[in-house]
């Protein structure tokens, strides 16, 4: 099978335009030969809520029993929550039908080991070989295998989370928080609701529709929720939860209205968990250097790793981190799974201001303040030519790992090809919008 040219395949996941590059056929062949690497038995699949999303799942449903693995169908349900269950359910391997941020044109697969996490580099590779090659995935060997839905996931999830040591249920629900939730109509729409409920929250619930499409551009970026800004202001709420469409990342509003930056996120539950455990931190090249403020008030260390989850995870592991992430809203807390999951960071954050009786607003006046700016650009060039001339119109430390990232005294800034889309992603940060705005129009330069 020819692979189409605008397919993305990463770590990250096998993710396509419906129709020309995800569709029953491909998702078969993808879905057969990461089969053909586990070891038997069973597979966990769930799915976000996007109109494509049933038809893609049947025919990976049928790809895996064809070749004689007994599915577990959760339904529509958050990554985090199908990477809880393949462990739950001591499966072989997990496939999550989403894809995550990009909009309704596209779907993917997310494809996870026997622990739940996505699966090694070496793998992919081996997946995509096999995909283009000509030979035939299918070729019957033993008994077919059989399907059957689970509904006890979202509970199973929610229950993980409220038995953390760290979370007080009777403490957050004293504070009698009034919380927005904008779920965009995805993966989180039952099981956000859920965990707040189980927390004492009284919950306002904007998009958790599953069956209405994305009532909005699903990246839970500042730009694309002014709905559930002004919701929090007209309900009176203490605090917005926006998740993107497979739960995994999450943005804060606070009692104003105002959308916090993504990167927010990670860096209030690094500081919340560092202030209760002794351990290390790890987080992206991407991720703001607040995090490394953070890390230094706690005397803690803070290591870096390339983008993607998988990266992350590799070096959280490394290092035995008691928190990681991504500054995309993505927070990893090894005590309930390694997988970025916005509902763990909802619980974390909550218990913060539970705890501190402050605000969020307040709480993020407290912090030392950046200004980040995340772009995308066309690129179809030669990207070592472009790293070339970064480093020569930028002066200051290289980290050629992933991209290019250049950490100057007044700022910093990364530059490397998206794994999720065919764009160059250009992140820079400095200590004013200004600065950032400058770093930005540079590279930007580089790319004509």
């Amino acid at each position: 099978m020819e692979i189409d040219s605008s397919m993305m395949i990463s770590i990250s996941g096998v993710r396509g335009i419906v129709g020309k590059g995800i569709n029953p056929e491909s998702a078969q062949r993808f879905t057969a030969a990461y089969a053909l690497g586990l070891d038997g038995g069973r597979v966990v699949v769930g799915r976000d809520s996007r109109d494509s999303g049933p038809a893609i799942l049947s025919a990976v449903i049928s790809a895996l029993t064809f070749l004689g693995f007994d599915v577990v169908d959760l339904g529509v349900v958050s990554t985090p929550t199908v990477e809880i269950m393949v462990r739950e359910l001591d499966a072989s391997g997990g496939i999550i039908i989403t894809a995550s941020h990009n909009g309704p044109e596209w779907n993917a697969l997310k494809l996870l080991d026997s622990q739940g996490e996505f699966i090694e580099t070496g793998q992919v590779d081996r997946i995509k070989s096999l995909v283009a090659g000509g030979e035939n995935l299918f070729r019957k060997v033993g008994t077919f295998g059989a399907s059957e839905k689970n509904s006890s996931a979202d509970r199973i999830h929610v229950e993980k989370i409220l038995a953390l040591d760290q979370i007080d249920p009777e403490r957050i629900s004293s504070r009698g928080f009034r919380a927005v939730v904008d779920c965009v109509n995805g993966a989180g729409s039952r099981i956000v609701p859920l965990l707040l409920s189980g927390l004492g929250v009284d919950v306002v619930e904007l998009f958790t529709d599953i069956t209405a499409g994305f009532p909005h551009v699903p990246e839970p970026r500042p730009e694309n929720l002014g709905d559930i800004s002004a919701e929090v202001i007209s309900r009176g709420a203490d605090i917005g939860f926006a998740c993107d469409p497979d739960a995994d990342r999450l943005v804060l509003v606070d009692e104003n209205g105002t959308v916090c930056s993504e990167e927010l996120t990670l860096s209030l539950a690094a500081d919340f968990i560092l202030g209760k455990s002794r351990g290390a931190v790890v987080s992206n090249l991407s991720t703001t250097r607040l995090i490394d403020d953070i890390a230094s008030m706690h005397g803690a260390s803070h290591y870096r790793s390339r983008v993607g989850e998988a990266n992350v995870i590799a070096r959280m592991k490394q290092v035995n981190a008691v928190i990681g992430g991504e500054g995309n809203g993505g927070v990893i807390y090894p005590a309930v799974h390694y997988g970025r999951d916005a509902m763990v960071a909802i619980a974390l954050i909550l218990q913060k201001l539970s705890e501190s009786g402050k605000s969020l607003s307040e709480t993020v006046r407290e912090l030392p303040q950046y200004h980040i700016i995340k772009e995308k650009f066309s690129f179809r060039g030669d990207f070592e030519e472009l790293a070339r001339r970064a480093e020569e119109l930028f002066e200051g430390d290289i980290d050629r790992s992933d991209g290019i990232r250049i950490d100057m005294d007044t700022g910093w800034m990364h530059l490397r090809m998206s794994n999720t889309e065919p764009v160059l992603r250009v992140i820079a940060e400095a200590g004013s919008e200004r600065e950032t705005v400058d770093l930005i129009r540079e590279a930007g330069k580089l790319t004509g």
